[in-house]
Formats: C-alpha cells, structure tokens, sequence
C-alpha cells in the first residue's frame, strides 16, 4: 500500500469531521472495517479503531443508530444528546489523520475537524426538526438512509478520491451555510407557534376553571 499523501490526508480529515457530525458510529466502523480488511490506507493513529474490540463496540453503536435514527421525534433527541459528542469526536478524529505531524498540523486539523462535525450536525439536526413537524415517517425514513449513503460515500472518496472529495465536500458546506439560518428560522416559528398554542389552551382552562368556581 503507498504511503498516503498531504493531500489525501487532509481530504480524509476533513471527511471524517463532517461525516462524524451525521454518523460518528458509521464513520468509527467504517474506517476501522476499511483498515483491518486492507482495502485502504490507513493513518497509524486511526488503526486502534481496526482492532476487533473497537470495531464491535462501534459496529453496536452503529446498529443502534441506525434504527434511533430513523423513529420521527427520537431521532431529534439523539441528535440534541449527541451534541457534546459528535463534534469533539470530530475534531480527535481529524487531529489523529496527522498525529505524526507538528503539533500545529494536529491542531488545525481537529479545528477543521471540529468545525466540520459542527456544521454538518446542526444541519442534520435542523433538518430533522422541520421534517419531524410532518406527521408520515417516510420523508424521515428517506432522510435517514439519505444520510448513511452520503457518509459512506464520503468516506470512499476521501480514500480513493481526494480532489473529489474537496469538491463535493465544499459544495456542502456552501449548502449548509446557505440551509443553516433557513432552518433556524423556521424552527423558531414553528416553536413559537406551539408556545402560543400552549398559551391559549392554559388561558381557556383558566377561564374555565374560574367559571366552574363562579357557579
């Protein structure tokens, strides 16, 4: 296996950050698969995740992802836990593609890293929001395996084609930037709205009750 370029370094970490902030489990399994099969080149710092242990504690987490991920309303409180997760391990993930590197090499990468998984996880979960205010499962469940496809794809391109990889990956952080504020915006209507639903159902209680209490 040839020894893996600067360009296809810095590819495969900023894949892992931005595919770490949608599937952190798919991408822990898929790259540790990837080395202990010897499909791919695999930075040393990345190879503890080849090792069976690892590789069938992600492979659990993959699974239960994958079907938490896919029930409409769940889906959202996994996402809001996984917050204080998905992006650090963004960031070591991409800080471990160049552990033999300088240390200001590892400290960019996991900023890249890091930032990356934070966009992508809050598109994600933006997105998973305003499809959860539809009542059917099948734009959720499309949502869903959208997501598994787009990381594994990722992930190969990052492997076999880093300049691919860039471009694709640079497309989607413009759409991220452009989708961000739209579905910040219609979050916080759609939040309103139910407040103020809430409001007018405690306000007829209210009056209610105090007719009840009249009588």
């Amino acid at each position: 296996m040839d020894h893996l370029d600067t360009l296809q370094l810095i590819a495969l970490a900023a894949a892992l950050g931005w595919a770490s902030g949608i599937r952190l489990y798919a991408v822990l399994f898929i790259v540790g698969a990837v080395g202990y099969a010897g499909w791919f080149e695999i930075p040393e710092h990345l190879r503890v995740l080849s090792h069976p242990l690892v590789l069938g504690a992600s492979g659990f987490m993959v699974a239960a992802e994958f079907f938490a991920d896919k029930v409409p309303g769940f889906d959202s409180v996994w996402d809001r836990v996984h917050t204080l997760i998905r992006i650090p391990a963004g960031a070591a993930l991409a800080a471990s593609v160049f552990g033999d590197s300088p240390p200001a090499w590892m400290l960019a990468s996991a900023i890249l890293g890091g930032t990356l998984a934070a966009g992508s996880h809050f598109t994600k979960a933006g997105a998973r929001l305003a499809i959860n205010t539809s009542p059917e499962p099948v734009s959720n469940w499309a949502a869903s395996f959208g997501e598994d496809l787009l990381v594994g794809s990722l992930l190969y391109l990052a492997l076999a084609h880093p300049v691919t990889l860039l471009i694709v990956l640079t497309l989607l952080v413009v759409v991220s930037l452009w989708l961000l504020p739209k579905l910040w915006r219609f979050i916080r209507a759609v939040s309103g709205q139910i407040s103020r639903a809430l409001r007018g159902v405690a306000a007829t209680r209210s009056a209610a009750t105090g007719k009840a209490a009249d009588v």
